[in-house]
C-alpha cells in the first residue's frame, strides 16, 4: 500500500504561489505601495476583526513561523543556517507591515533563488539516469516529523528521494491508467467497436514516468524563480492574517479575480473545492448539485494526482507540487466534456475517477423528501434532507425554507407518524433560512445570537406563531455540518423541539466573514488599475440561545453514532489558530412543552444495537483503520513493498466497504421532491423520465445503505412508542 500524507491543511495558500504557465514580468517592490497596502491591512484587522487585536511583537512572533510555512512549507529548500539567518526578522513583521520597508521579503527571495537554483541543478543530476527502485529506503512526507537540513549535502539526499519518490508515483499511475485503458478495450471490443491503445512495456513505462518527473520539476523550479514581489506580500500579509483566524485571508489583485469568479458560479466544472496541502492538491469540500457531488466517486480528502482531458490534450497532467491556482485551470473546462482524475484515498488505494463537467443544477441541491417505511417497525416515516441553505436575495426566486414547508405539509397529507430533517453534510448558507426554518418547528422566540468586534449583540428571532410540523422530529448531523445548519440544529437542541442525532460532533463554523474591497479607499487610487485586492475578514460570532457558542466546539448530538468520517481531521477545531469557543448571556425562551422524551433511555437503547450491529461494526473497523493510515506518513520507495501494500490495501478496502442495502426499507412518494418541485415541459417529459429513473434507483440505494439513517429510524419507533406511553424494554 501506498501510503500518501493526509494531515489538514491549517491554511489556505501554502508553499507554492501559482501564476500562469510561461515567462511574465516581475513585479518589482514599491516601498510607497507596500506602505499604503499595511496600512489598509492593519487598519481593517484591528478594528474590523471580531478578535480585536492589535498587531505587535507578540503577532509577528507568531506570524514569522506562518510566514516559512507559506515561503517553503515542506522544508524542501531552506537550511538551519537560512532559517538562523531570516530568524532576526521574527519581531519585525509589525514594523515592516506598518513602515512598508520588507526587507524580509528582500532576504528571503535572495535565498530562496539561490536553493531553488540549486535544487534545478540537482535535478539535471539525478535525472540523468533512471531510479533504482530495489533499495529499501523510505521518505518522511510529514514536514512536521522533519526538521530543516543542516547542511547542502543533507538537503541533496532529501532532493534525491522526493524525485524518485514521485518518479515511482508516477510510473504506478501510468501502469493503473494502462491496465484501465486495457479493461475499457475490452469493453470496446465485446461491443465490436475497435479500439486501439497502444501497450506500453514496463520499460517504457519506467522512462515514461522517469521523464514527465523531470520535466515537471523543470517547470515547477522555473516557476518558484518566477515568483515576484506581489507573491512574497501575499505570503507575508497572510501569515500574519492567519494570526486572527483561519478565515481571514489576504487576496491580491489577481487571486481577488478569481475569488469573484468562483462565487458568482459562473465557471464550469466539477463542483469541488480545492486546496493545497504541502505538495498534493486535496478536495475540502463538494459542491451540492455538482458533476462531482452527483457522480458520489469524488470524497473529501482525496488527494487528486493527475488529470487527464482528452479534449485538451492525450497526455495527463501531474498536479503534484503545482499551486491550486493553476491545478484548476486543467480540471475546469466546458460542460459536457470528461476529465479523468487520478486520485489517492485516504486509505492509501489510488483511484481514476471520470468526471463529466457541467454547471450546478440548483435543481439537484434542493430540499427533497421521501416517505420511508420499515417493514419490521411497522412506521410511516417522513424524510427530508436539506443540502445548503439556499436563498435568492435578488427576490422572486426559490429558497430553502418555503421548499421545507412544502415537504412538511406534502407529509402530513400522507400521515406520517415522525419527520427526520438531515442536515449532514450541509456546510450552511442563507442565515436567514436557519431563523425561519427553526420557526416550522416551534411557536415563537429566539433563534441565534450575533456578537461583533465591539461586543454588540444582536438576536435574531422567530415571530411568526404558526407551527407547520409539531410531531416528533430528528434532526440529523456530522462533522460537515457547519455554519447556519449548526443553527438550526443547535435551537431544536435547546428547546427540546428535536432529538439531534449523529456523529460526535458538529463541524464549529460559527463565525461570519465579510469582504472589504482595498480598492474603495482614496488612496488606493493613486497606483493605478492593479489596485490593492481583498480582505476576508472574520467579523462576527454566533451563539446560541442558551448563550454556548457554535464555533469551535459545534453541536454535540443527543443520541451519538459512530462517525464512517471520523479518521479526518476536518473540523473548525482541526485548525490552527481557530477561534475558540466562549459563552455569552443566556436568552430567556419557552422549551417545547408536546412530547417529551426520556433522552438517556433512548439513547442507553441506541448504543445496544449499535454494539449489534455490524454495519457500525464495520464503520468502526473502518475508522480505526483510515485513523492509523491518516498518521503513517513515512513512504517506502521500494517497489516490491510498495505493490505488496497496494495489494494488502486493495482486500481492505475491499472488506470494508459498505453496499449492503437493506431490503426491510422502503421509500415511496419522492417523484415530484426528485425532480426539484419544478413543472415538466411536454417537450422535456421523455428526457426527464430516463434522467428520474436512474435518480431514483440511486436516491433509493443510498437511503437503503445508509447505517445512520436506518438507526434514526429505530429511534423514531422509540420515540413514537414513548409518545403513546408504551414502556420500553431492552433494544433488540
Amino acid at each position: 500500500m501506498r501510503k500518501f500524507l493526509v494531515f489538514l491543511l491549517l491554511f489556505s495558500l501554502t508553499q507554492f504561489q501559482a501564476v500562469a504557465a510561461g515567462p511574465k514580468e516581475k513585479a518589482k517592490a514599491d516601498p510607497r505601495k507596500d506602505k499604503v497596502l499595511g496600512m489598509l491591512i492593519k487598519n481593517a484587522l484591528e478594528n474590523y476583526h471580531y478578535k480585536s487585536m492589535v498587531i505587535n511583537d507578540e503577532v509577528s512572533k507568531k506570524a514569522f513561523d506562518e510566514y516559512l510555512k507559506r515561503v517553503d512549507y515542506g522544508k524542501q529548500f531552506l537550511l538551519q543556517s537560512d532559517i538562523k539567518e531570516l530568524e532576526k526578522f521574527r519581531m519585525q513583521m509589525d514594523d515592516q507591515l506598518s513602515d512598508g520597508k520588507m526587507t524580509l521579503l528582500e532576504v528571503t527571495e535572495k535565498i530562496l533563488n539561490k536553493r531553488v537554483a540549486q535544487a534545478d541543478k540537482l535535478r539535471e543530476e539525478y535525472f540523468k539516469k533512471e531510479f533504482d527502485f530495489s533499495k529499501k529506503e523510505e521518505l518522511e512526507l510529514d514536514p512536521e516529523k522533519r526538521k530543516w537540513a543542516t547542511s547542502e549535502d543533507e538537503a541533496k539526499e532529501h532532493w534525491r528521494k522526493i524525485f524518485k519518490n514521485y518518479t515511482l508515483t508516477r510510473y504506478l499511475a501510468i501502469k493503473d491508467e494502462q491496465k484501465e485503458n486495457e479493461e475499457e478495450t475490452k469493453k470496446e471490443k465485446e461491443k465490436k467497436k475497435k479500439k486501439v491503445e497502444k501497450k506500453l512495456t514496463d520499460t517504457e513505462m519506467r522512462k515514461e514516468a522517469h521523464e514527465k518527473i523531470d520535466k515537471k520539476y523543470k517547470k515547477i523550479f522555473k516557476r518558484l524563480l518566477e515568483r515576484d514581489h506581489i507573491d512574497y506580500m501575499e505570503s507575508f500579509v497572510n501569515a500574519i492574517a492567519n494570526i486572527y483566524d483561519p478565515h481571514t485571508v489576504y487576496m491580491p489583485p489577481k487571486r481577488k479575480e478569481d475569488f469573484d469568479i468562483d462565487i458568482s458560479g459562473s465557471l464550469e466544472g466539477i463542483g469541488a473545492v480545492l486546496q493545497e496541502d504541502g505538495d498534493y492538491i486535496k478536495v475540502v469540500n463538494i459542491v451540492a448539485g455538482g458533476a462531482a457531488w452527483r457522480g458520489k466517486e469524488l470524497e473529501v480528502d482525496d488527494v487528486i494526482l493527475l488529470v487527464k482531458d482528452e479534449y485538451k490534450a492525450k497526455e495527463g497532467v501531474d498536479l503534484v507540487g503545482m499551486g491550486v491556482d493553476e491545478a484548476v485551470r486543467y480540471i475546469r473546462g466546458k460542460k459536457g466534456t470528461i476529465v479523468k482524475l487520478t486520485v489517492k484515498k485516504s486509505d492509501g488505494s489510488r483511484k481514476t475517477i471520470a468526471i463529466t463537467r457541467d454547471k450546478i443544477k440548483i435543481a439537484a441541491s434542493y430540499s427533497k423528501s421521501s416517505v420511508i417505511t420499515h417493514n419490521k417497525l411497522g412506521l410511516k416515516v417522513g424524510y427530508i434532507t436539506v443540502p445548503k441553505f439556499y436563498r435568492d436575495f435578488g427576490g422572486g426566486g426559490r429558497n430553502c425554507t418555503d421548499d421545507v414547508r412544502r415537504e412538511l405539509e406534502s407529509l402530513k397529507k400522507q400521515n406520517v407518524d415522525a419527520v427526520i430533517l438531515d442536515l449532514r453534510n450541509n456546510g450552511g448558507g442563507a442565515l436567514e433560512d436557519a431563523r425561519q426554518m427553526s420557526g416550522l418547528f416551534i411557536k415563537s422566540g429566539p433563534i441565534v445570537q450575533i456578537k461583533d468586534h465591539r461586543q454588540k449583540i444582536d438576536v435574531l428571532r422567530d415571530d411568526d406563531t404558526s407551527v407547520v410540523y409539531d410531531g416528533p422530529l430528528i434532526v440529523m448531523t456530522n462533522r460537515f455540518s457547519a455554519s447556519a445548519s449548526e443553527i438550526l440544529a443547535g435551537a431544536m437542541q435547546d428547546y427540546g423541539r428535536a432529538v439531534i442525532v449523529g456523529g460526535e460532533y458538529s463541524h464549529g463554523k460559527g463565525t461570519v466573514q465579510a469582504v472589504l474591497d482595498l480598492n474603495r479607499n482614496p488612496i488606493a487610487a493613486m497606483f493605478g488599475e492593479a489596485g490593492m485586492g481583498a480582505l476576508k475578514v472574520t467579523i462576527q460570532k454566533f451563539y446560541r440561545v442558551t448563550g454556548a457558542s457554535t464555533q469551535y466546539k459545534g453541536v454535540t448530538p443527543d443520541i451519538i453514532l459512530p462517525d464512517p468520517m471520523g479518521y479526518t481531521k476536518s473540523r473548525e477545531k482541526d485548525l490552527e489558530y481557530s477561534l475558540k469557543w466562549d459563552k455569552v448571556k443566556p436568552l430567556n425562551y419557552t422549551p417545547w412543552k408536546k412530547g417529551a422524551y426520556d433522552m438517556a433511555l433512548l439513547k442507553k437503547r441506541s448504543e445496544e444495537r449499535i454494539k449489534k450491529s455490524k454495519k457500525y461494526q464495520m464503520i468502526q473497523k473502518s475508522v480505526d483503520y483510515l485513523t492509523s493510515r491518516r498518521e503513517d506518513t513515512l513512504v517506502s520507495l521500494n517497489l516490491d513493498t510498495v505493490l505488496k501494500e497496494d495489494e494488502e490495501n486493495a482486500k481492505m478496502t475491499k472488506q470494508l466497504k459498505l453496499e449492503e442495502e437493506n431490503k426491510e426499507i422502503l421509500v415511496s412518494n419522492f417523484e415530484k421532491s426528485l425532480r426539484g418541485n419544478v413543472d415538466i415541459k411536454a417537450e422535456d417529459e421523455d428526457h426527464w423520465k430516463e434522467d428520474f429513473k436512474k435518480s431514483k434507483e440511486e436516491w433509493v440505494k443510498q437511503l437503503r445503505t445508509d447505517a445512520g439513517l436506518e438507526e434514526a429510524l429505530y429511534i423514531i419507533d422509540d420515540m413514537v412508542k414513548i409518545n403513546k406511553g408504551q414502556k420500553l424494554g431492552m433494544a433488540k
